[in-house]
């Protein structure tokens, strides 16, 4: 006895190839159009499988430039940043961190020496999250690791509590030595050299860019809801955290 075909075949069939005909290009049995997506293409009933996995699309990038510091850098970090990232799947948003912000970069007798807003605790904690980034590598690994940071009472005599929390696999020595070494100063020359390539220059901190572009209109979106900037801007299937989301109404004036 011949195996029953499935009625959503059936209707397949009846929807795609009335009249016994099959769909040109079609070479495949009716009891497998929705066996995968190339099939479904060929015999022209994609949007007829609802069980086919839909094309990924390319996530949002988002880079912030900020400094360690700086309070509504903390912020942004803490309260937007951090939660978005949590609540969003990773392949929908990825996020790339420079902290240097205000920072200015000398050379004195061949050696570089750097200069920050906040002074020199500023700079040890930009180095230190730059040098936790640099052992980590894992964003999912360093980045609960910096919220711990930059939440906390001490930017830069947290860490290894932080890591004890967050990431005890990573070695508290290790970028206790990439700080204290050469690796740390060519870490900050890089992140100087990427923030003063920046197209607009900064004008302040925190600095965002969205797909590789800054306008004031993104900054005010991401600082005013991220979560709903990045869920309006992916073009690929909206998870529930997106649900209530929309993009953010601009306010009528711009900070610059």
């Amino acid at each position: 006895m011949a195996p029953a075909v499935p009625l959503a075949v059936l209707a397949l069939v009846a929807l795609v190839a009335p009249g016994l005909g099959v769909a040109p290009g079609c070479d495949y049995p009716a009891q497998r159009w929705c066996s995968s997506r190339d099939v479904s293409v060929a015999c022209q009933v994609e949007s007829r499988c609802p069980s086919l996995p839909r094309p990924t699309a390319a996530p949002v990038e988002l880079s912030l430039y900020y400094e360690s510091l700086c309070p509504a850098c903390r912020e942004f970090l803490v309260l937007k940043l951090f939660s978005t990232w949590l609540l969003l799947p990773k392949e929908m948003l990825n996020i790339n961190l420079v902290p240097y912000g205000n920072a200015q970069e000398r050379n004195v007798s061949g050696k570089l020496d750097f200069q920050c807003q906040h002074g020199p605790e500023e700079c040890l904690g930009n180095m230190i999250e730059a040098c936790l980034m640099h052992e980590a590598k894992n964003f999912s690994t360093y980045f609960p690791v910096i919220f711990c940071l930059e939440s906390g009472s001490s930017v830069t005599k947290n860490l290894e509590a932080c890591l004890q929390i967050y990431a005890p696999e990573l070695d508290s020595g290790r970028i206790a030595a990439c700080v204290q070494g050469d690796t740390g100063v060519a870490l900050m020359h890089h992140n100087a050299q990427l923030t003063e390539a920046l197209d607009p220059p900064h004008q302040y901190v925190p600095w965002i860019t969205v797909n590789g572009k800054h306008t004031d209109k993104l900054q005010s979106q991401a600082e005013a809801s991220l979560l709903g900037l990045v869920c309006h801007l992916y073009q690929g299937e909206k998870p529930e955290a997106c649900g209530g989301s929309q993009a953010p109404k601009i306010p009528s004036g711009c900070r610059r």
